[in-house]
């Protein structure tokens, strides 16, 4: 009997423990995450890492990256995916597809999720210029993550060579001209061998674009996303002024610059001033064989850039359970400490005051002054090019940018052009 009742014990407690481990993987929520790189490389090893620290933290949560290509594919995805109604529970994608997610009905808004006096001061802490590409109608819908603004680098050795002071960058329309006249280095034949300064206009044509549109006093769209303004005088001014640099003073590349490959040609010497994000810090440090100077964008009427880059989003094809756990993981990442860790590790902004008054970022920008420049910037930055039907609105802008810079149409006409354009596309949304 001694021997059947230890048999049945075993048995008992073999099935006890099958139940408990049942219940525990019932109890385990899994939160699936579109993040927006291709697979493999040093961002994706950094976000398992934080993946399965947070889950050392949280062990009734699975949270499952899922590296979803560019920011481009990772939108057309989750839209698919929201169709087929298996969406992620969330997901980062640009700040300025908050209007195309808001319109496929595709997210839920943070405010039902913030509920308690730390929910709230939690929500304050992230900077101004950041939150107007995040909420709208009175609602938060995105979450800063990895937040840019566009930055001019420069070769300090080029500014020494061409007699100029490489502690001063040009803080000016009027002084970026007169230095790109300088730094612009001709060969016997009369070839540019390297230009002064370089814009690139592939990629995101309307993000460089609108960094000169804010320094002339304006800005491309309103709050609401309803309404564009890109044959407004001071839009047509900043168009023209970025023409004058390369028709009337040869400073600066001809034609269609290529987004990808401005950095490249900063390390080889080709070009001395380039305008590019603040998410390529990173690689220009660890690439530019000389020393490089990092300043705000040069000012017209006053000193200004876009605000870049990604927000969280919790998407609603998800359990109340699933909400609940994603917006733990999002609230877990962006903490001071973390936020701050994720700009040092990646280049991008730092997207809280608080995260800057860390000992690790304290100790960084002791260390690497440039790395501060966005943020200092970030009081003169405005809210990125978004609206409804945001790429169409968008393209129209980005085809007028080129058509005028390959010479294809003047300023006024390409900029008028594309309004009518938008204002077909936007009528509805009024």
């Amino acid at each position: 009997m001694k021997g059947f009742a230890r048999v049945w014990g075993r048995i008992a407690g073999l099935v006890l423990a099958l139940f408990a481990g049942a219940a525990m993987a019932q109890g385990t929520v899994e939160v699936p995450f579109f993040y927006p790189v291709a697979v493999g490389g040093p961002i994706t090893k950094i976000i398992d890492g934080l993946a399965a620290d947070f889950e050392k933290d949280n062990p009734g949560i699975k949270l499952k990256p899922i590296y979803s290509g560019s920011y481009q594919e990772s939108i057309a995805k989750a839209l698919t995916a929201v169709k087929s109604g298996d969406p992620p529970v969330t997901s980062i994608l640009l700040s300025t597809d908050m209007f195309t997610l808001i319109d496929e009905d595709a997210i839920v808004p943070f405010d039902d999720l913030i509920k308690t006096a730390d929910d709230k001061q939690w929500l304050a802490s992230f900077y101004p210029a950041f939150m107007e590409n995040s909420q709208t109608g009175g609602k938060t819908w995105g979450i800063p993550f990895q937040r840019s603004t566009v930055v001019m680098y420069y070769n300090k050795e080029a500014f020494k060579e061409a007699g100029l002071d490489p502690n001063h960058p040009p803080g000016t329309w009027t002084e970026m001209r007169e230095y790109a006249q300088k730094l612009t280095k001709r060969d016997a034949s009369g070839n540019v061998t390297q230009w002064g300064v370089q814009i690139p206009s592939s990629g995101f044509p309307y993000w460089l674009f609108q960094g000169l549109v804010i320094e002339n006093g304006t800005n491309l769209m309103n709050q609401a996303g309803t309404e564009v303004y890109y044959d407004k005088p001071e839009v047509v001014g900043a168009l023209q002024y970025w023409l004058d640099l390369v028709n009337k003073y040869k400073v600066h590349p001809p034609g269609i610059v290529e987004w990808g490959t401005t950095p490249k040609d900063f390390f080889e010497r080709k070009v001395a001033m380039m305008w590019t994000t603040t998410g390529n810090l990173t690689n220009v440090k660890n690439n530019a064989k000389f020393d490089f100077g990092v300043a705000m964008l040069p000012a017209e009427k006053r000193r200004g850039s876009p605000t870049g880059g990604g927000n969280f989003y919790i998407f609603k094809k998800s359990t109340p359970a699933q909400r609940e756990a994603a917006f733990k993981f999002i609230k877990w990442i962006t903490t001071p400490e973390r936020a701050a860790q994720w700009g040092i590790d990646t280049g991008y902004v730092a997207v809280r005051a608080d995260a800057w008054k860390t000992p690790a970022m304290e100790k960084y920008v002791a260390g690497f002054p440039a790395a501060a420049v966005a943020r200092d910037q970030l009081p003169y930055a405005k809210a990125e090019l978004s609206t409804h039907d945001n790429q169409r609105v968008t393209k129209a802008l980005n085809d007028a940018l080129q058509a005028a810079l390959t010479g294809t149409k003047p300023a006024g006409q390409a900029l008028k052009d594309a309004q009518r354009e938008a204002d077909r596309l936007l009528r509805s949304y009024k």
